[in-house]
């Protein structure tokens, strides 16, 4: 090996060991609530931008977002392998069959390649959409006031196109049917 590849490997695994360290750290914080915001009315630039997008869903084929206008929008921004993110998925496929008849469509954008996601769609059943979007979805989130790019990350919008609140965290699913139930 020359010097290069073994530098190159030791900050690849001092990245993996912060990463590790992360998520080892961040698990004790679980149990705390989910950082909640209301986005003041007439906030829409980042929904407009949300349904101007064509995404690839996870069997590859790009659907337009804009389909989902008039409805209650629920849109989790999540990754394969973010652990709350993928914890929460269950009971977001609960609360899609729950509220379907109720004007209710919840989405996931996935934050990852197009072979992760589908690889992962195709392990894990989920009642919802979903679509990659990679790291564009990152940039699509700050939109929403998602400063940090934190995942999970979940936008509510209302039927008339304003965002009615966002979650950074693993969801409260008592609090998310409260809001819900609001609509």
């Amino acid at each position: 090996m020359t010097k290069k590849n073994i530098i190159a490997c030791a900050i690849v695994a001092l990245l993996f060991g912060a990463m590790g360290a992360y998520v080892g750290l961040s698990k004790n914080k679980e149990a705390a609530a989910p950082v909640t915001t209301t986005v003041a009315p007439g906030a829409s630039g980042p929904v407009t931008e949300l349904y101007a997008l064509s995404l690839p869903d996870a069997a590859g084929a790009t659907q337009a977002l804009s389909q989902w206008k008039g409805k209650n929008l629920l849109v989790n921004f999540w990754a394969p392998w973010c652990p709350p993110c993928v914890q929460e998925m269950p009971e977001l496929s609960e609360v899609q069959g729950e509220f379907a008849g109720k004007n209710l469509q919840i989405i996931g954008i996935g934050i990852d390649s197009a072979s992760n996601i589908a690889t992962f769609a195709e392990k894990v059943k989920i009642a919802y959409p979903v679509y990659v979007s990679g790291m564009s979805g990152t940039d699509l989130s700050r939109h929403f006031g998602n400063a940090t790019g934190g995942l999970p990350f979940t936008v509510l919008i209302g039927a008339d196109g304003e965002v009615k609140k966002t979650y950074l965290g693993r969801l409260k699913f008592d609090q998310l049917r409260a809001d819900l139930a609001k609509l």
